[in-house]
């Protein structure tokens, strides 16, 4: 019998369940924390054919289904902030906090600069495969690497950079998912109380270019700014996350 309500984690496009391990024993006394890898990425279920969003978001509901859940509270960050709404619009969400999601963009819009980027950084890292992980083990090498997505990636062991560059090599689903078409729909009526949680130093979906984006699809969401930290916030400050994931559940469900 459970004792503590579940709490769902999703990570972002090309990464693992691992891009959760230094905010998940922060959250472990308050919650039934499930941090799955998603469909289609390293360590994942298999997808069968392109992998999109919806089916992404069908695999992770299929997890809450095995474990016999229904509604959880969840946290997302990119893809994962994404698929967090999603599955708020299905129904199976208690509350959500989306960090920096995704879709933001037009349906059946073409990559902009945003996605541009992190294809580039999907072709240069299968390119160097062989020689990145060698240089993981200098801070330096690690903050160069991880500077789109992290203010301080020399924060990442050499192990968590390794395995975070390995995520990305091996995430079999990362052209599809990158180039979709499809898009966040508007959510006039929430289902369940939202969060949406911008880092200020985001610099693969800045700001001041998708939070307006984010209120006009959300526009009864609850936004937050996040100090301090870069597109996947959880390298810069685990701390902070679980901090924000704790409040956006208490400050609007009691």
């Amino acid at each position: 019998m459970r004792t503590k309500p579940a709490l769902m984690l999703l990570h972002g496009v090309t990464m693992s369940g691992a891009a959760w391990d230094d905010v998940v024993p922060l959250l472990a006394e308050r919650f039934d924390v499930i941090a799955p890898t998603a469909a289609g990425h390293r360590g994942g279920p298999t997808l069968e054919g392109a992998a999109t969003i919806a089916a992404v978001t069908d695999a992770a509901e299929r997890e809450l289904d095995s474990r016999g859940l229904d509604a959880v509270h969840i946290a997302g960050n990119s893809m994962g902030g994404w698929m967090a709404i999603e599955l708020a619009r299905r129904g199976r969400a208690r509350s959500v906090c989306a960090f920096s999601p995704a879709g933001l963009w037009k349906k059946d819009e073409k990559p902009g600069a945003s996605r541009a980027t992190l294809i580039r950084t999907k072709r240069l890292a299968d390119a160097t495969r062989h020689l990145a992980p060698a240089l993981m083990k200098f801070g330096l090498a690690r903050r160069i690497t991880m500077r789109d997505i992290a203010v301080h990636g020399d924060r990442m062991t050499p192990e968590q950079a390794v395995r975070s560059f390995q995520d990305l090599v091996g995430c079999d689903a990362a052209y599809d998912l990158l180039n979709t078409r499809e898009s966040v729909d508007p959510l006039l009526e929430l289902p369940c109380p939202i969060t949406v949680t911008w880092a200020a130093h985001d610099r693969i979906f800045p700001p001041a270019e998708f939070v307006p984006i984010a209120r006009q699809r959300l526009p009864r969401a609850r936004f937050v700014t996040a100090p301090g930290v870069g597109h996947v916030p959880m390298i810069d400050d685990p701390v902070l996350c679980a901090r924000l994931i704790v409040e956006s559940i208490e400050d609007q469900t009691g």
